[in-house]
């Protein structure tokens, strides 16, 4: 059962001793290096599933590598867990999460799925920067100095690609989300109201909107939310609910998703 009771000692009960599996975005890896130098990523969230029992564990992968080839990464570190884990995920990770967790072998090892911020219907951005190919190019070559792969993973996050994948799996994930505890959080960013971290995405934001509607800078709000799945929807850009600073509550965030999958 995945049904914890009410509250913050419900939830402590449930994390005690159980394996958390985060699978970083884009980039994600890099970013977390950068928190000797107070810029967090996820981290802060480890720290707390630490003080409530939970194990915390990042999956390392590649994350420019292709969908397919870090879900087959995640799938291992599922079948290798002790006891059905949390998986949690970030942007381009919460693809290779879904990805993994259609094998049947490795949902049963999963209790709970959450999915921050994660473009199921992939997002224009990636559509723009591979129709310009100076654009790409530069992308590549910084993924490559960063050292999170080749940047293959790239056109996986076209709107194109994600439309083909989400039908051609639809039976999966319409099976995995009747098994399974599944919450998928986005983000709104209003550009106007942009502050600290937010204001790198506030010119994206603006004319993503035109294109797609609501989004956090990067990732439009109908293709972060799964269809059938349980829905959180906040405010902030496209770390807003993984990144400390600027007012910004990723703990928070975790505890409402955990709550929202358990309830």
């Amino acid at each position: 059962m995945t049904e914890a009771p009410a509250g913050e000692e419900g939830v402590r009960a449930w994390l005690a001793g159980r394996p958390a599996l985060l699978a970083y975005g884009l980039i994600g890896e890099a970013t977390a290096r950068l928190r000797r130098l107070g810029v967090d990523y996820m981290g802060a969230q480890q720290d707390w599933l630490r003080a409530m029992g939970a194990v915390p564990e990042v999956v390392r992968v590649p994350t420019a590598a292709p969908v397919a080839a870090n879900a087959t990464r995640l799938r291992a570190a599922l079948l290798a867990v002790p006891r059905p884990a949390l998986l949690f995920a970030h942007s381009k990770g919460g693809l290779e999460a879904l990805a993994a967790l259609t094998d049947p072998e490795a949902a049963s090892r999963c209790a709970a799925f959450i999915a921050f911020q994660s473009p199921f219907l992939g997002t224009p951005v990636a559509d723009a920067v591979l129709r310009r190919r100076p654009l790409h190019a530069l992308a590549l070559g910084w993924m490559r100095l960063l050292g999170c792969g080749d940047g293959a993973g790239v056109p996986d996050l076209t709107t194109a690609a994600r439309a083909l994948w989400m039908e051609e799996h639809a039976a999966e994930v319409a099976a995995l989300l009747r098994r399974l505890p599944v919450v998928t959080a986005a983000t709104v960013l209003d550009p106007s109201a942009a502050r600290g971290r937010d204001r790198a995405y506030a010119v994206a934001a603006a004319r993503l909107w035109r294109l797609a509607g609501p989004n956090d800078g990067l990732v439009p709000l109908a293709s972060a939310l799964l269809p059938g799945a349980r829905h959180m929807v906040e405010r902030g850009g496209h770390v807003a609910l993984v990144a400390s600073g600027g007012g910004r509550d990723p703990v928070g965030a975790l505890r409402r998703a955990l709550r929202l999958a358990l309830g």
